[in-house]
């Protein structure tokens, strides 16, 4: 992992902050362990939360989700689990929380900068624990920001391509798997009505 890299990151998410910082560590774990880059879709990223990490995952492993090898849970978790295909070799990366002096005086700053009660002092105070933080974590042990376990891990398939039906109801293609029937008719899932009685989302 070198300042290229990181730079890179930056500016595919758009600016610093925590959460890029820990992807950006994140994947400094997984090419520990595969030592490379994807290549022909090799990799897949599972991703249990869907923050700011998840773009350092994206375009420093290229695990995308236009390509298919990328898996997004819902689950909010910082949790990782990464596959390479040709091996079934698989590791899980989760989030660890090690002391952070900076911790609170941010949580508290910005609490008030949120509330429109900071002075100018405190947001550039804000701005200068905010940076210190970022670059603390950018530059500590690897061991102390995440842990790192091999896991057996069933290997998703590879993406599929998918003929399009058209909804009768929006008039829009929808790809077959996705489609629903309804009164004999296809329709997307935006427009099928839920059955759900309560026991989940459709």
């Amino acid at each position: 992992m070198n300042e290229t890299l990181w730079e890179k990151a930056v500016d595919f998410h758009g600016h610093t902050c925590m959460g890029l910082v820990f992807g950006y560590r994140v994947v400094e774990a997984a090419w520990r362990v595969f030592g490379e880059r994807d290549v022909d879709e090799q990799y897949v990223a599972i991703v249990e939360n869907d923050n700011c990490s998840i773009d350092a995952i994206q375009v420093l492993l290229s695990c995308t989700l236009g390509k298919g090898n990328l898996i997004y849970k819902d689950y909010g978790k910082p949790a990782y689990t990464f596959i390479r295909r040709k091996d079934n070799k698989a590791i899980r990366v989760t989030l660890l929380d090690p002391p952070d002096e900076n911790r609170d005086i941010i949580r508290a700053l910005r609490e008030k900068v949120d509330a429109g009660q900071a002075s100018e002092t405190e947001k550039e105070l804000l701005k200068t624990k905010s940076e210190e933080q970022i670059a603390a974590y950018r530059s500590r042990p690897l061991e102390e920001i995440c842990k790192v376990q091999e896991v057996d891990a069933e290997i998703p398939e590879r993406a599929r391509l998918f003929s399009s039906v058209i909804c009768t109801s929006c008039g829009e293609k929808v790809m077959e798997p996705r489609a629903r029937l309804q009164n004999g008719q296809i329709v997307c899932i935006p427009c099928s009505l839920a059955y759900t009685r309560g026991w989940g989302t459709a």
